[in-house]
């Protein structure tokens, strides 16, 4: 009998954190950027990449949906104020449909409204523009990416447990 537990399992090992990047502790977590300022997406790409992440960046929401559709990430780093579709709507979406995705929001744009629709939808953090110390964007994906390994320990540990009947 299949089960959304089951389904979920089966993604979480078949296909998402087992048998994806994070499925070996020497691969590469992937990091998807979501930001319609191109020089915000660039920065954050080689600084990401060069600390030994595989990258990708998309313009919006919009954009960054197909993407996830056809490729997993561990991480997402999302700006909130985006023309086409707006961070807190691409965050919610994300975590109906990938809720094992970690989301990290970035915003220049300091309310509490922000910050708290972050907290509500599931975001990691809010973590504000301009980014010029990256120690604390660094550290959340670093979270993100342990707390996941951590995840994979449990679902290892799993795989030699006889079932339930």
């Amino acid at each position: 009998m299949i089960t959304a537990y089951n389904l979920k399992f089966h993604y979480l090992y078949t296909g998402g954190i087992m048998n994806n990047t994070i499925g070996e502790l020497n691969s590469k977590p992937h990091i998807l950027i979501v930001d319609d300022e191109e020089n915000i997406r660039l920065m954050l790409k080689r600084h990401f990449k060069f600390l030994g992440y595989e990258v990708e960046d998309r313009e919006n929401g919009t954009e960054a949906l197909k993407l996830l559709y056809e490729k997993r990430f561990e991480v997402i780093i999302s700006d909130i104020n985006m023309p086409k579709m707006n961070g807190m709507e691409f965050l919610k979406k994300v975590k109906q449909e990938y809720p094992m995705t970690h989301c990290i929001m970035i915003t220049g744009y300091v309310t509490m409204q922000n910050v708290l629709t972050c907290m509500r939808y599931g975001a990691d953090t809010c973590i504000f523009k301009p980014l010029e110390d990256m120690t604390e964007l660094e550290e959340a994906v670093k979270n993100a990416v342990d707390q996941l390994k951590k995840w994979q320990v449990k679902l290892k540990a799993m795989i030699h447990m006889k079932p339930e009947k």
